[in-house]
């Protein structure tokens, strides 16, 4: 079945449009069951991020345009409005748009290693909704293997630059010294750890981080020397943050006009800088245009991120020659599916061959035949019917020349090592 890679990320489609189409990792799996099921869907995994939301589906011929469709109609947008921010992929294309995605070649910062790890949750959230089969599996295990060797053979992952390091540099040039700087992290997975973990080599005077479950905020507090709050505890605690970083799982804005105006009257006007990474946004966009506040969204980070990709653009051309190489294997592997196996009809054949003379010998035996007789029976049958047809075909082909026909014998039954091993 045809494998298409469809969807829209930070280079084709405004933050305003990624938010609309964005799954969460709650509803992701739902909405995985429900595309498995469309007509034509034969194997489907959905890939969500803050850059990116990505259909990998198999569908039956005449089915090409069933993804797209279900898209529009799973997040109740009008029919066409997606077009010019679409790409698709097909086939081999498709194979090494997944592999270019898991090594962070697609990446707004080129190479960052997070990527591969969401693309291994979205692989298990396929995989638990029962949305893949063997194909899609197999490709999948084949991308991380290729993910790994690209990382393990070029430099792509040196210095490595993420969004959360870029929020924090962005930080640092608003914030001369982070020393001084009290800092909010709205969230608690990965993309707040990593941006904690910069925070602190870079001695932050303060860290407090907000989060939806508290246990979650006090765990990663715990390890990075800050104070953990519930959401709820927010409005008293805003004031107080000179940056805020945010990156949570919300659907809906945490941080709104209202509640920045009343932190910066708080704060008598001292201002406060605002980073939102996440998808959809954490921080209403019209909080910017409030003075005294500078907030910045994941497609500001471009011009950092620009900076450091240049460096990287050699290890980028390494990897894409190795994944070239990856995506003809893969493709290789997946034709072999749709050809018929003759081992297959080959051992079929000989079985049948094998119980028609055996039942004759087994009569003889029975008839009073003595048993060397039945045997000897069973044993010279045997032979010349296995060997009949190939024998046939072989004469011919010595008749007529057909060397390669000869030689392709030789390798087929192994005789080419035999003469090889002769003195």
């Amino acid at each position: 079945m045809p494998l298409i890679a469809l969807g829209l990320n930070h280079l084709t489609a405004p933050v305003s449009l990624r938010e609309q189409v964005a799954f969460d990792t709650d509803a992701a799996g739902t909405a995985l069951r429900e595309l498995a099921h469309e007509p034509g869907v034969d194997e489907a995994m959905i890939l969500s991020t803050c850059n990116r939301t990505e259909l990998y589906v198999s569908v039956a011929a005449g089915a090409e345009q069933v993804p797209e469709h279900w898209l529009n109609r799973h997040h109740h947008l009008t029919p066409g409005k997606l077009d010019e921010f679409l790409y698709r992929h097909d086939e081999d294309a498709a194979v090494r748009h997944m592999f270019r995605v898991a090594t962070g070649l697609d990446s707004m910062v080129l190479g960052e290693p997070q990527i591969l790890g969401q693309v291994k949750d979205a692989y298990q959230i396929a995989r638990d909704a029962q949305a893949l089969k063997a194909p899609m599996d197999r490709l999948l295990q084949h991308t991380f293997a290729v993910a790994k060797r690209v990382r393990t053979d070029t430099r792509i992952g040196a210095h490595t630059v993420s969004v959360a390091f870029t929020a924090v540099r962005l930080a640092e040039q608003v914030f001369t010294d982070l020393k001084q700087a009290c800092v909010l992290l709205l969230g608690a997975g990965d993309t707040i750890e990593l941006a904690a973990r910069h925070l602190v080599d870079k001695q932050v005077r303060r860290l407090i981080v907000a989060n939806r479950t508290l246990e979650n905020a006090q765990e990663l507090a715990s390890h990075h020397g800050g104070y953990a709050i519930s959401l709820a505890d927010l409005p008293q605690h805003l004031a107080e943050a000179d940056i805020v970083i945010a990156s949570t799982a919300s659907r809906q804005p945490i941080l709104t006009k209202a509640m920045v105006e009343r932190a910066i009257a708080a704060r008598r006007r001292r201002p406060m800088f605002l980073v939102d990474i996440a998808m959809p946004r954490d921080i209403e966009p019209s909080v910017g245009e409030l003075s005294d506040v500078f907030l910045y969204g994941i497609d500001d980070l471009r011009q950092v991120i620009d900076d450091n990709r240049r460096s990287r653009e050699a290890a980028a051309r390494e990897a894409d020659a190795i994944i070239d190489l990856q995506v003809e294997r893969y493709m290789a592997w997946r034709r072999a599916l749709t050809l018929k196996n003759p081992a297959l009809d080959l051992r079929h054949h000989a079985e049948l061959y094998r119980d028609e003379v055996l039942a004759k010998a087994q009569s003889m035996i029975a008839r009073g035949k003595p048993a060397d007789e039945a045997l000897a029976f069973l044993a010279n049958t045997l032979t010349n019917k296995l060997l009949h047809h190939p024998s046939a075909r072989l004469r011919e082909a010595t008749m007529s020349g057909d060397l390669d026909l000869l030689h392709a014998a030789e390798r087929l039954y192994g005789l080419d090592q035999e003469t090889s091993g002769e003195e």
